[in-house]
C-alpha cells in the first residue's frame, strides 16, 4: 500500500476521530460568544455593509450589484484566510495530544480546515440574502458551485498542510504569512473590478489561485453564467497540486514533529 493509499485508508478508520476534533475546534473558536456560530452570518453581512460603504464610491459606477459583487468574493477569500491561518499552529498547539497518543498528525490540521469550511459553508447563507434583497435571480448555473467549493477545499487543505509543516521549524512564517495574506488580499480583485488592472500587469491576477476562484465563483452567482473551460481546469489543477504537494512536504516531515513541538 503506498503512502497516499495510506492517507485515505486513514480517513476511514479514524474518521470518528477527525469529526470530533472538527467539532471541537467549532466549539471552541464560539466558546464564551453570546452569538455563538450565529457569528459566522452576522460577521460577514457588517464587514459587506463596511467594504461596500468604503468602496462603492470608488468603484460603484463600474461595478453594478456592488454588495453582491463583493461579498461573493470576499466570502471565498476569508475562508482561505482564516483556514490557512489557523492551521499553521495546528501541530505545535496539539503538542501535549501528539506527546500522549498516536494519531495520524495531518487529522489535526485537516481538521481545522473542515471546521472552517463548515463555517464557511453556513456563512453562504448570507450569499443568499444579498441575493434576495438586490434581486438577482438565482440561475440554473448554481448547480456548479458544489463544485468550486469542493476544489477551494482541496486546495486549502493542501496550503494548510505545507504551512503548518513549515510552521513547526520556522516560528516566524507565521508574523510573514499575515503580510502575504493582506497583498494577496489586494491582488484579488475583491472589490475592485479586475479590468481596471493595466493589461501589461494582468498576469499577476491570473497566476493567482485565489483570484481563479474567486473568478470562477463570482461567474455563477454574480453573472449568472455557466463555468469557463480554462478557469475550472485552473482551479482543479491548482487544488491537486496543492493537495499533493502539502500531502507529501507533511508526510517528509513528520517524523521530526515530536522533536520540535
Amino acid at each position: 500500500m503506498d503512502k497516499y493509499s495510506v492517507y485515505f485508508h486513514n480517513f476511514k478508520k479514524y474518521n470518528y476521530l477527525l469529526a470530533l476534533l472538527t467539532r471541537n475546534h467549532i466549539s471552541k473558536k464560539y466558546r464564551g460568544s453570546i452569538l455563538g456560530i450565529f457569528w459566522s452570518l452576522l460577521n460577514p453581512l457588517l464587514q459587506m455593509v463596511i467594504l461596500t460603504l468604503i468602496f462603492s464610491s470608488l468603484f460603484g459606477n463600474q461595478i453594478d450589484n456592488f454588495p453582491l459583487y463583493m461579498i461573493s468574493a470576499r466570502l471565498v477569500f476569508e475562508f482561505f484566510s482564516t483556514a490557512t491561518n489557523g492551521t499553521m499552529k495546528s501541530i505545535v498547539d496539539s503538542s501535549d495530544l501528539i506527546k500522549k497518543v498516536y494519531i495520524p498528525k495531518y487529522l489535526i490540521t485537516i481538521s481545522k480546515v473542515l471546521a472552517e469550511f463548515i463555517i464557511f459553508l453556513i456563512s453562504l447563507i448570507d450569499l443568499l440574502v444579498v441575493m434576495f434583497i438586490t434581486g438577482t435571480d438565482v440561475t440554473i448555473n448554481f448547480i456548479y458551485v458544489p463544485l468550486y467549493l469542493v476544489l477551494l477545499l482541496i486546495f486549502t487543505t493542501g496550503v494548510s498542510l505545507m504551512l503548518s509543516t513549515i510552521t513547526i521549524f520556522f516560528r516566524d512564517v507565521e508574523h510573514l504569512y499575515g503580510v502575504f495574506v493582506m497583498t494577496l488580499m489586494y491582488f484579488s480583485a475583491i472589490f475592485y473590478p479586475a479590468d481596471i488592472v493595466p493589461e501589461k500587469y494582468r498576469f499577476i491576477l491570473e497566476l493567482n489561485p485565489i483570484y481563479q476562484f474567486i473568478s470562477g465563483f463570482r461567474q455563477i452567482v454574480y453573472y449568472g453564467q455557466p463555468i469557463e473551460l480554462d478557469n475550472i481546469v485552473y482551479c482543479f489543477v491548482a487544488g491537486v497540486l496543492s493537495l499533493v504537494i502539502g500531502l507529501f512536504v507533511f508526510e517528509k516531515n513528520q517524523h521530526k514533529f515530536i522533536l520540535h513541538v
